[in-house]
């Protein structure tokens, strides 16, 4: 479980990680998040591969790749819904389709269990189960939101990180 940083405060009233204090922290915190995200297989390699692309010409690459799959699967998963809540689904190749980009989106950002339950959902289409495909979009929904919410932490911590490594006071006599 992630723990929140401290609100230690120094005699003027600046948060300590303002000093240069927390940056470490602010690391600890984005390292056990992740190994928390990966034990609970919600991620996989593939999500440390995207942040080796990550440097100094494109500091925030993984925010942005990921910003775009939020994006897209927000659509996806309003186009699986619409076509699940239609009264005669009879083309269950149009979810396939939805499922088939989320799946490879999902896969290429390290959405592990979000990539699973597309698996999951694309077995219950290709029997033209329906129940069974209602079922997994709400899984689906779960899974992603998760994900969503997790990696919307991480990034607002790595902010916090990121503003707290560039805090330099002078050197004191």
């Amino acid at each position: 479980m992630v723990r929140p940083m401290p609100h230690i405060f120094t005699s003027t009233g600046l948060p300590l990680w303002l000093l240069g204090w927390g940056a470490e922290f602010l690391r600890a915190e984005m390292s056990r998040l992740l190994a928390l995200l990966f034990h609970q297989g919600v991620l996989d390699e593939q999500f440390l591969q995207l942040q080796q692309l990550q440097d100094e010409s494109s500091p925030n690459f993984v925010y942005e790749v990921t910003s775009i799959y939020f994006s897209e699967s927000e659509k996806l998963l309003r186009n699986l819904k619409l076509l699940l809540m239609e009264k005669e689904l009879s083309d269950y190749r149009k979810i396939e389709i939805h499922l088939n980009q989320f799946m490879g989106s999902s896969s290429s950002i390290g959405a592990n269990r979000v990539r699973n339950v597309c698996v999951t959902f694309r077995a219950a289409t290709e029997e033209n189960n329906r129940i069974g495909c209602l079922r997994a979009l709400e899984l689906l929904e779960n899974e992603y939101y998760y994900l969503k919410n997790k990696l919307h932490e991480f990034f607002q911590i790595e902010q916090q990180r990121s503003l707290a490594a560039r805090v330099r006071y002078p050197m004191q006599d």
